[in-house]
């Protein structure tokens, strides 16, 4: 069986240079370029989905460029481009919890957690935040402590701390 071609190219963005990858099926990636480089995405993607990362461009990926620049411009507060991702049954739990967090509002892992019925699991909803290779598409930035604190973020915490301003200072764009 040939392995999975995940076509990919840079984008960029007022925080940083992001890597978008995608499959015939939808958007796969939207990796922040500098962490740690294309070598560890790379290898987070062939261990995620036995796929290579092939320089390229497709559809999905231009709908996702759009709509990037839509976001930071402040026009939309969600992607409606299609998604091709995947991993553990609680990972995908944890990523559909995120996707139900409303622009410029934030929950706490602890949150998160009693959502999915598992109340104690507030240390592995933070794990499958960190694990998410879609951030903004799947917010994991609007996820912060029990105490309100920005906590954790791979992209640092400078983005998450733009990323929520960008929303709360602009929500009545949207009423």
């Amino acid at each position: 069986m040939a392995m999975l071609e995940i076509k990919y190219r840079e984008i960029d963005s007022p925080i940083g240079k992001f890597m978008i990858g995608a499959t015939d099926k939808g958007c796969s990636m939207s990796e922040f370029a500098d962490r740690g480089g294309f070598e560890r995405i790379n290898t987070r993607i062939k261990k995620r989905f036995n796929a290579d990362l092939i320089p390229g461009n497709n559809s999905f990926i231009d709908q996702m460029e759009e709509e990037f620049n839509l976001y930071f411009e402040k026009k939309i507060k969600s992607f409606k481009t299609p998604l091709d991702y995947k991993d553990t049954p609680f990972q995908m739990s944890v990523w559909q919890e995120l996707l139900k967090i409303p622009y410029g509002e934030t929950r706490s892992y602890g949150d998160i957690a009693k959502n999915l019925g598992k109340p104690g699991a507030m240390r592995a909803v933070g794990k499958a935040n960190g694990d998410n290779y879609l951030p903004i598409v799947i917010p994991c930035h609007r996820v912060i402590d029990s105490a309100g604190k920005l906590h954790g973020y791979g992209g640092g915490l400078w983005r998450k701390k733009y990323l929520l301003e960008l929303e709360s200072n602009n929500l009545s764009l949207f009423k």
